[in-house]
């Protein structure tokens, strides 16, 4: 059996503001979906990075995803191709931004 995924940002940060908000991405998100065995945590850490990027969303929790990809597995060689690759149908500027990010955590 794989690592089991544990998320607690979501009681940590808005808890007492949005505690449902927290209950669906703590114990839903991850508690149940990272958890599934369908997939493993390698290949949803990079779907995940990809989903993000092909959105736009370049905040902390792109960096956040990209340490836990590099965390499960993904080199720094399958990263750049899986950017690559998205690039071409996600576009060319939500790239850049991804690979500004993945840059620097395949460097720390």
């Amino acid at each position: 059996m794989a690592e089991k995924i544990v998320q607690t940002a979501g009681r940590d940060v808005l808890g007492e503001f949005a505690p449902e908000f927290a209950h669906f991405n703590d114990d839903v998100l991850f508690g149940e979906n990272w958890n599934n065995q369908d997939l493993d945590l390698k290949t949803r850490s990079l779907l995940t990075v990809i989903a993000l990027m092909a959105q736009g969303i370049t905040d902390s929790s792109l960096k956040y995803h990209i340490v836990n990809a590099k965390n499960h597995g993904v080199t720094r060689k399958e990263m750049a191709a899986a950017i690559t690759h998205a690039a071409f149908y996600a576009g060319w500027p939500k790239a850049w931004a991804a690979f500004n990010i993945a840059k620097d955590v395949y460097t720390e």
